[in-house]
């Protein structure tokens, strides 16, 4: 931050669904990042040249009452909030107005977050963008400054004790995904596999989903983002499963595409292997140094080999491609990799050469919409100053592998 600046941060809202309905709190990750607290109408304010140095980091709770504790539970007390945050100096909502006028008059310079994920898409005016027009009505003769630049550079390094969380996360997916290779054959609905997993992540204290899980048995694999979950699994099918959990706020996203009856033909096999080729080359590029463009595009390189020795690509498409649509494309047509942590798809850079700690996923799959197959096959990897770290080293990945899991 420059000098004399002054950072406040502000929960996500509570999103109303239907009547008096809300969805499930999930809380700003910026403020999670920061302080630990999960805890809806809550803020963390920095001001670090505060001539009092008490309030040089104040976290904001919304003062317990009593009632409402009777009907949505219980709030955080000072005590709790400072074990968990680590901040000693704690002042109710209701009682802000009146301490934060003061010190924002003595700052020049005011750091407001807001939503700087380059996948974001939605609309909504969330309260991070009502908080920044409200504070800039209100103090309209200050310097405002993004502290979204600043949180992507600091969340996009993963230190040793996050990993530690992400870790268990991925415990838990391992574990889950060992039940499912027990549990799926021919006639199971892909909404019971999904129930395996909810019922598995939270038996093992996860606190869910850490999103929406894939379930795509057949060719619906060949759309990403499937989450009907509704279809039955077919003996001689494939299902995908691309599903993670959620601990101590952390993601884990692991894909893995099996056998609905136990074995794969000898084209699966075929294809399956290519992908898994694929997935470890791409996973011994992925070091500190390489841009994920430049990444992308080796990748890319061995995605056509692997699609000539196929059969699915011929010499005469890769000679006529279009350099900005690549003949690949057309079987792989999403993402290598994508930065993991708080959020599944994370803050991080995709221009900038990539750094040790940073935390990706490592995805690659082919989709063959004339065989009415589509294979993925994800792991996470934690970049280190020697190389890359695969968190899931454990997880069944080769054909051989998942065969035996499921004959058991």
């Amino acid at each position: 931050m420059e000098p004399n600046s002054i950072a406040i941060f502000v929960s996500n809202d509570e999103m109303p669904s239907n009547a008096d309905a809300l969805y499930r709190f999930k809380q700003n990750s910026d403020l999670y990042w920061l302080t630990g607290i999960g805890q809806e109408d809550s803020m963390l304010i920095l001001f670090p040249d505060n001539g009092d140095k008490k309030f040089r980091e104040v976290l904001v709770l919304v003062r317990p009452n009593e009632l409402k504790e009777k009907w949505d539970g219980k709030r955080l007390r000072k005590s709790e909030a400072t074990a968990i945050s680590g901040i000693e100096t704690i002042i109710w909502l209701d009682s802000l107005d009146g301490v934060l006028q003061p010190w924002v008059h003595l700052a020049d310079n005011i750091y407001l977050d807001s939503n700087e994920n380059d996948r974001k898409s939605s609309l909504i005016q969330t309260r991070e963008y009502r908080f920044i027009q409200e504070m800039k009505a209100r103090y309209p003769l200050h310097n405002y400054r993004r502290a979204a630049r600043i949180m992507k550079d600091l969340r996009a390094i993963k230190t040793p004790l996050e990993i530690e969380v992400v870790q268990k996360a991925i415990d838990i997916t391992h574990n889950t995904f060992e039940r499912l290779l027990r549990f799926i054959k021919p006639g199971v609905m892909e909404y019971e596999i999904e129930a395996e997993i909810v019922h598995s992540f939270i038996s093992q204290r996860s606190s869910g989903e850490a999103y929406g899980s894939i379930i795509a048995s057949g060719d619906r694999a060949r759309t990403l983002h499937y989450v009907s979950n509704d279809e039955q699994c077919k003996a001689g099918e494939l299902v995908l499963m691309d599903f993670g959990a959620e601990y101590g706020g952390y993601a884990a996203d692991l894909t893995r595409t099996v056998p609905v009856s136990g074995k794969f033909t000898a084209r699966q096999k075929q294809v399956y292997n290519a992908c898994l080729n694929l997935h470890d080359y791409a996973k011994g590029l992925l070091k500190a140094g390489i841009t994920i463009l430049e990444y992308t595009d080796k990748v890319g390189e061995q995605a056509t080999k692997e699609f000539v020795k196929l059969g699915i690509l011929k010499k005469e498409d890769i000679k006529n491609e279009d350099p900005e649509n690549r003949a690949y494309r057309k079987y792989l047509y999403h993402g290598i990799s994508h930065h993991l942590g708080l959020d599944v798809h994370d803050l991080g850079t995709r221009t900038a050469p990539i750094q040790a700690g940073m935390l990706f996923t490592v995805e690659p799959g082919i989709y063959i919409e004339q065989e009415q197959m589509g294979i993925r096959i994800e792991n996470n990897v934690w970049i280190t100053r020697t190389g890359n770290k695969d968190l899931m080293a454990k997880i069944p990945i080769t054909v051989e592998e998942i065969e035996s899991k499921m004959k058991k």
